[in-house]
């Protein structure tokens, strides 16, 4: 199973779209209020389980402890915040998001294996 990287400051979010220049790095933005987050949440957790989880760096925001860095992560992608949300970033860019309902494990396997 792929680990996840908790991104609970600004410092770690800048270092997590700087390591986007060298690989593919793939956020999942929590609400740990929100049934429909858990939800999304047990899908992220099912594709951490894939190979091709292997092939991106994974990272979660939890909306609630980590709001500087969910507005940060909008501002700076151009990305309007969602929860659940998941964001792929390649070179410091956003190359496909999606949210609520449309987060399960396959959609995210299949994303992170065309990167």
């Amino acid at each position: 199973m792929a680990k996840f990287q908790d991104v609970s400051s600004s410092a770690a979010l800048a270092a997590a779209l700087k390591l986007s220049d060298q690989q593919p790095v793939l956020f999942f933005k929590h609400s740990n209020s929100c049934g429909i987050s858990s939800r999304a949440f047990a899908e992220f957790e099912r594709y951490l389980e894939s190979a091709e989880s292997a092939s991106v760096h994974n990272c979660v925001i939890v909306v609630q402890t980590a709001r500087e860095a969910s507005n940060e992560i909008a501002r700076i992608l151009g990305v309007e915040h969602e929860s659940p949300q998941a964001i792929l970033v390649s070179n410091g860019r956003a190359v496909w998001h999606d949210s609520h309902l449309a987060l399960k494990s396959e959609a995210l396997k299949t994303v992170v294996s065309q990167s």
